[in-house]
């Protein structure tokens, strides 16, 4: 079951990310459940998901709307180098305070487009642009309402005008009807099958 929370879930939170992209829009807020674990549980809750993001890996409704998205952006020219970070938009990368400068570490996942730009015990933000936004994935960790604590994934964009408003009117129903139901069951059963994993060592 999916889990789509409202901004407060994120705004409310004293992550870090709130001082970096201030000027961002918040665009979605999506829990992923994680059942039976504790406060100091993201690092295994990243490394569960590490390499599942939406490429080759992921569930074939999502890896055919990004085929088709990357496609499209080909043939438009979206993602050509001059319109990514430090080409159209400078880098957060800039505004991330000196104590977090040397926590960005690659994801692992071949398949995720986002930089990474910091990562905490309690959560990790990667940006990305093209000439539609300018985009910021935050994960965070944080106490879940059914006890334990929850995956929390937050979207933050900056459109680049009128093309990029339109754009993320356009693929919203997508993200919310394919790539976020599909990213829930796909994350959701990356932690269980850590879990599983553990139980069957420990016995």
């Amino acid at each position: 079951m999916t889990t789509k929370l409202p901004a407060t879930a994120h705004t409310d939170r004293p992550w870090r990310i709130h001082e970096i992209a201030h000027d961002f829009r918040l665009e979605d807020v999506w829990a992923f459940a994680a059942p039976g674990s504790g406060p100091d549980d993201f690092p295994a809750m990243l490394a569960a998901i590490m390499g599942s993001g939406p490429g080759e890996e992921g569930p074939w409704p999502m890896r055919f709307l990004f085929a088709v998205r990357w496609k499209l952006g080909a043939l438009l020219g979206w993602d050509t180098d001059d319109a990514g970070i430090a080409a159209r938009v400078p880098s957060l990368r800039d505004r991330v305070p000196d104590d977090l400068r040397r926590t960005a570490r690659d994801p692992g996942s071949r398949s995720t487009p986002f930089i990474p730009l910091y990562e905490t015990h309690d959560e990790r933000a990667g940006e990305l642009a093209n000439k539609t936004v300018h985009a910021v994935m935050h994960l965070g960790w944080a106490p879940s309402a059914n006890g334990g604590h929850e995956l929390r994934m937050a979207v933050l964009v900056k459109p680049n005008g009128r093309l990029g408003r339109l754009y993320m009117a356009l693929i919203a129903p997508f993200r919310h009807l394919v790539v976020y139901p599909a990213l829930t069951r796909q994350w959701e059963q990356a932690w269980r099958d850590r879990a599983r994993l553990l139980r069957e060592e420990a016995g």
